[in-house]
């Protein structure tokens, strides 16, 4: 028997919450209840965690929440104590996969709890606004949202319908799940960052590593790509990285759409893993369609390189940015960290006769980085293209000595 944790509002959602306890049970789990609701007593169920033990995990007292009457306070402490409950669980082994269900306040509280849990962890949400924008409410994670149809409010036929697939959905992936953790640990793990641009090197470099028995698993550099990749680090789920696409940064500094925030390149260094670092992309800013580069960038080199998407040159004084920002990052490694630079461009477009060509411009990014990186991190400089056979291969080379 597994344990599915349920979180929810109790107060509001009782019935509807007792009628899930009731399925999970019927399929042979057991249920954990986690009540966050502030404003009344729980309806038809009873909570082995309430609102009051809640509240205390987020440093408040529920009697304060209520005599303030301010829904909003109330539920930005309960989100915090939630999810503070649901880490502490986890780590004492009390469940197995989560169910919440809810409108757009406990929908936002369920989903900051199931953001701080592994990816292995089955995460299913019944919400009023799962059809809508939802990146908000998933962040990286793999969390199954179930559009509720009609409001989470009682039983009837079209709610009965969706609580039924909800909870054949989670035990269905508690049942996937079984076995898994031995099948994980068979290889080490090596993340590669990729962009259209770096395909040819990363192609490279995971058909070696493949070769050599690594498992390697690419991710995307559109900003939620290197943000997934960074929390699967936290999350131990990555032995080693090889960091070829590092073009978010680009889009953090310059306001492209693609940035995957400030901490990007941080999680390596806390983990203390492997970081082999290139500037991959660093060439580009990612924009929408060309009517929607901000008009101070009216002057700069940009390419149309489809119909959605308008690529910007990075400049001189960015790219003396980046090598700060890169240094500053990698000093505070616990791990061993290393930076490999083609001098002969960091993209398919950063090429010569190509548009984005502009040495002095990639230059300026290794001067700095070289001026702030602290004593002890090699920055290697090889006389190829980013795309080159013989670049993949000295980088795979020098993330294996590191790795070693």
């Amino acid at each position: 028997m597994k344990t599915v944790l349920l979180l929810g509002s109790f107060d509001t959602k009782g019935e509807e919450y007792a009628f899930v306890e009731r399925l999970i049970v019927s399929q042979g789990h057991g249920a954990l209840k986690v009540d966050f609701g502030t404003m009344g007593r729980p309806q038809g169920i009873t909570a082995d965690i309430g609102p009051e033990q809640v509240a205390e995990a987020a440093g408040r007292s529920l009697q304060e929440l209520r005599e303030r009457n301010d829904r909003g306070h109330a539920m930005a402490a309960m989100s915090r104590g939630t999810a503070e409950i649901v880490k502490r669980l986890y780590a004492e082994g009390r469940f197995h996969a989560v169910l919440g269900m809810g409108g757009s306040g406990g929908s936002s509280v369920i989903s900051a709890a199931m953001r701080t849990l592994p990816l292995h962890v089955p995460k299913v949400l019944v919400s009023t606004i799962a059809s809508g924008q939802a990146s908000a409410i998933t962040g990286t994670r793999n969390i199954v949202m179930i559009p509720s149809v009609v409001d989470v409010s009682g039983i009837n036929r079209i709610s009965e319908i969706i609580y039924r697939q909800a909870v054949g959905a989670v035990c269905g992936m508690l049942q996937a799940s079984d076995g898994m953790d031995a099948g994980e640990a068979r290889k080490p793990v090596v993340a590669i960052t990729m962009f259209g641009n770096t395909t040819p090197c990363v192609d490279k470099c995971r058909e070696r590593l493949t070769g050599l028995g690594y498992e390697v698993i690419v991710f995307h550099g559109t900003g939620a790509g290197g943000r997934a990749m960074e929390e699967l680090v936290e999350d131990g789920l990555i032995n080693a990285v090889l960091d070829i696409t590092t073009t978010e940064w680009a889009d953090e500094l310059c306001g492209g759409i693609f940035t995957a925030g400030p901490t990007r390149l941080e999680a390596p260094g806390r983990k203390g893993i492997p970081h082999l670092i290139a500037p991959g992309c660093l060439d580009m800013v990612n924009f929408g369609p060309i009517d929607t580069v901000p008009a101070k960038y009216a002057n700069e080199r940009l390419v149309e390189w489809n119909p959605m998407i308008t690529l910007m040159r990075t400049n001189v004084e960015q790219n003396r940015k980046f090598g700060r920002i890169f240094a500053e990052k990698a000093n505070r490694s616990a791990g061993p960290v290393c930076f490999m630079i083609p001098t002969k461009g960091f993209s398919q477009l950063d090429s010569p006769g190509n548009p984005f060509w502009w040495p002095e411009a990639d230059q300026a990014m290794v001067r700095s980085l070289k001026e702030t990186l602290r004593p002890g991190i090699p920055v290697i400089e090889l006389d190829a293209h980013i795309n080159d056979a013989v670049f993949a291969d000295r980088a795979v080379d020098q993330l294996l000595r590191m790795m070693n």
